[in-house]
């Protein structure tokens, strides 16, 4: 299915159309990886560990123990701090729980970025000048235009008959030419 992204333009003469005119119409068809699930593990080494007094209303206790937490992320630069909890090791917890919900953050957002390109790459600008097939259906007529390849029988090929395998027979054998191509 691969082959099948690309701008797609239908010609048909619709019921409602008086005069048999044809109208043209075009459809996007992006084909797009099923996202991986994004994992964050948080080497130790890769952290920056600071202790601080907290600050605010607590009274003695605050300022006597460091209870505040203060975690850098070496490879991102992201800083979390915390001094919500009185106990060092449960704003450390916190302060972790709340750097890997940024970091995953930060990676679900990229990973999306990267999606985005990669489907604005596969749509264009969806004009019909970018077309890769066309579907004439008062002709009963589908050609491909990456390949120049044209055959009859629109429904046919429609319901995956052997007109669509043989299509995709050559579109897969243009794409291993050009792979052996670059290769070289």
């Amino acid at each position: 299915m691969k082959h099948e992204s690309g701008v797609h333009r239908v010609q048909r003469v619709p019921v409602t159309e008086g005069a048999g005119r044809v109208h043209t119409s075009t459809m996007s068809v992006v084909l797009l990886p099923q996202p991986p699930e994004i994992e964050v593990r948080i080497n130790p080494n890769e952290l920056k560990v600071d202790t601080f007094k907290a600050a605010g209303a607590g009274g003695q206790h605050v300022n006597k123990t460091d209870s505040a937490v203060r975690l850098t992320h070496l490879p991102t630069g992201t800083v979390v701090s915390i001094q919500d909890e009185r106990s060092q090791h449960r704003n450390r917890a916190k302060a972790l729980q709340i750097l890997r919900a940024r970091l995953y953050e930060g990676r679900r957002r990229e990973a999306q970025k990267e999606r985005s390109e990669h489907r604005k790459q596969q749509i264009g600008t969806a004009e019909r000048y970018e077309r890769i097939r066309t579907y004439n259906f008062p002709q009963d007529r589908v050609t491909d235009h990456r390949l120049g390849w044209t055959a009859h029988g629109v429904r046919e090929f429609m319901d995956g008959s052997e007109l669509f395998a043989s299509l995709l027979r050559a579109l897969q054998e243009q794409s291993e030419a050009q792979a052996l191509g670059s290769v070289e």
